[in-house]
């Protein structure tokens, strides 16, 4: 099995700074159907998604960055509420979630870049509340992994709205039956 690429700032950002864009391409002006749709009780819809996008910007990926080149392991990172979007972004059109969204990223890649961060300091460290020790790379690799992994999430969940629809070419599609996750 090859290995698995080393983490790389550069790569990271095209990544980071493509996600407000083909989110809003995908779903800016989307019938609600497709915007609220979700996997069950629990689960997120493309909406509710986009809601915890923007409070990952707000709370998250920036601010535990602060932390450790300000603070290092000296000071935990605040305790993440994966649901706090529920509330946050209750009453806000997708529109508003996604311009939001896109404002939050580009000022948090701006402040990301004035940090002038160094292939060294990607192993400085902090301290997260239930993962322990962390570096700085791990935290901005999943930065764009959680990007990756919830645009799939949606395309999941819009997909699975039409489970029943596509009849028997359903035993084509093993997405289908993938379980339902937050």
């Amino acid at each position: 099995m090859p290995k698995h690429p080393e983490f790389r700032l550069d790569e990271a950002i095209a990544v980071l700074e493509r996600t407000p864009v083909v989110l809003d391409a995908w779903l800016r002006g989307m019938p609600e159907g497709w915007l609220r749709a979700d996997e069950g009780p629990d689960t997120f819809s493309p909406w509710e998604v986009l809601g915890h996008l923007v409070h990952g910007e707000r709370t998250d990926w920036m601010a535990r960055t602060r932390i450790i080149v300000e603070h290092g392991e000296s000071r935990p990172f605040d305790k993440y509420d994966r649901f706090a979007q529920r509330a946050e972004s209750e009453g806000k059109s997708a529109a508003q979630l996604l311009d939001e969204f896109a404002a939050l990223r580009h000022a948090n890649l701006a402040s990301l870049a004035a940090l002038r961060l160094e292939v060294q300091d990607l192993e400085r460290t902090g301290t997260h509340p239930s993962l322990g020790k962390v570096t700085l790379g791990e935290l901005l690799a999943t930065w764009v992994a959680h990007d990756l992994t919830h645009m799939a999430q949606i395309a999941r969940v819009m997909a699975k709205r039409y489970r029943d629809a596509i009849g028997p070419w359903r035993q084509y599609f093993r997405l289908m039956e993938w379980p339902a996750t937050a």
